[in-house]
């Protein structure tokens, strides 16, 4: 979801991880970000074999001497992030709240402006790795030592939602290091886990700030933490709440106990409809020199009418790829992304058919058209199961294996019919 974007203790994901979508109710496996259960040593293609950290070590992706300032995990933004200090700077910031260890920054729960700005830009990729708000303990009310405590991650979309949804609560807010990543991704790859728990329970002496030893986490949160283990180290228990942060009112009104409807993971229209625009935004920086290259092999094959089909056709079909076939997901055929993708370069087929005069066409290039678009927009929508929330990783795998080859023959064969229909 990534999540990716569903409204949740996990929330803001602007791609769903990288890793999820529609909805299965109930499930809440992530895909493409594999469950991440604690390990003593991590190993990913891009980070080398760790040990557990030290508390002073801010990834699993490097050896346990590895300095504060080292680079993020390899799930993490390219460059390096990290939330940094809390000071008054932090958004929402009210002022200091003294307790047993030191100050604490009161937040309030309404989001300015800025906050509904940042988000927007956020969800069209502008600024996205930089979305996020230092780690640590936040107050939220004016909470007292009995007042539970939420875990979620510093992404602020994540961070925003959370503050929103607990409006006229005293709530104690611990912040994860996640990198900015929000919590269902993080606790795929590791980063909203088990050791970086641990070290922000010690780090903010939560256990001299509070008198009871519960933690409130995410359900999507899960897979990255062990909860015994969390237990052993810092006395603290774990509750896994909701899922949705706007369903944490009712959940802490109901004497903490959590639903069946707030285990319930959705993908709606609207909840894949927001993802569509960072999904157009990462696609249009490669599908735009393509579609030049296009034109251009078009205005020298056919002059500027071929050129300006050509491009358009293509772009055409990724953007049936990224925005249509997400957005009727559940009304396509088929199980597959690719299968679901290819119905609905089909219709873009259909259209484009009726849009270039399509009646004119031999044989050879309408057989092109109907199968060289349709690969087009399969491969679009088939990058769409890393924000859904249904797709397993295993699963997303062996669909690339079929189905890359085959959108690859199909494209080569459109390719061949093109060239022979020129000549017919």
């Amino acid at each position: 979801m990534n999540i990716k974007n569903i409204r949740s203790i996990d929330s803001g994901s602007t791609s769903g991880c990288g890793c999820s979508p529609p909805g299965n109710k109930g499930q809440t496996k992530p895909s493409c970000c594999a469950p991440a259960p604690r390990q003593t040593a991590v190993k990913t293609p891009c980070c080398r074999p760790a040990t557990q950290p030290s508390p002073q070590t801010s990834s699993n992706c490097a050896a346990s001497d590895q300095k504060a300032d080292a680079k993020p995990p390899c799930c993490g933004p390219a460059a390096t992030v990290t939330g940094g200090e809390i000071d008054e700077n932090v958004p929402g910031f009210l002022g200091w709240l003294t307790t047993a260890t030191g100050r604490v920054p009161q937040i309030r729960s309404e989001l300015s402006f800025i906050d509904h700005l940042g988000a927007c830009k956020a969800r069209w990729a502008l600024n996205r790795m930089n979305f996020i708000v230092p780690p640590g303990l936040y107050a939220i009310g004016s909470p007292s030592g009995d007042d539970p405590v939420v875990v979620t991650s510093n992404y602020k979309m994540t961070y925003d939602i959370v503050r929103q949804a607990l409006a006229g609560h005293n709530i104690w807010l611990l912040v994860l290091e996640t990198f900015g990543i929000n919590v269902w991704c993080a606790a795929g790859k590791g980063t909203f886990g088990t050791d970086e728990l641990v070290r922000r329970i010690n780090d903010s002496g939560l256990a001299k700030v509070v008198n009871h030893r519960r933690l409130l986490l995410p359900i999507l949160g899960a897979p990255g933490v062990a909860a015994h283990e969390v237990a052993r180290e810092t006395g603290f228990t774990i509750t896994y709440a909701t899922i949705r942060a706007d369903d944490l009112p009712q959940f802490l009104d109901n004497g903490m106990i959590t639903t069946r409807e707030m285990r319930q993971l959705t993908f709606s229209f609207y909840e894949r409809l927001i993802l569509v625009p960072v999904e157009l935004v990462t696609s249009l920086r490669t599908a735009l020199l393509t579609t030049l290259a296009l034109f251009i092999i078009g205005l020298i094959a056919g002059g500027t009418a071929a050129g300006i089909k050509f491009g358009a056709a293509y772009l055409g079909a990724m953007l049936t790829g990224v925005a249509v076939g997400p957005m009727l997901l559940p009304w396509l055929p088929g199980k597959s992304f690719a299968v679901k993708g290819a119905a609905a370069g089909i219709l873009w087929s259909l259209a484009w058919y009726m849009i270039a005069g399509g009646s004119s066409w031999n044989i050879a290039e309408t057989v092109a058209v109907f199968l060289g678009l349709p690969a087009i927009s399969a491969f679009y929508t088939l990058n769409f199961t890393g924000c859904s929330t249904y797709t397993s990783r295993t699963g997303v795998k062996k669909e690339m294996r079929l189905s890359l080859p085959a959108m690859g023959g199909a494209l080569v064969l459109s390719l061949l019919l093109l060239l022979i229909g020129r000549f017919q």
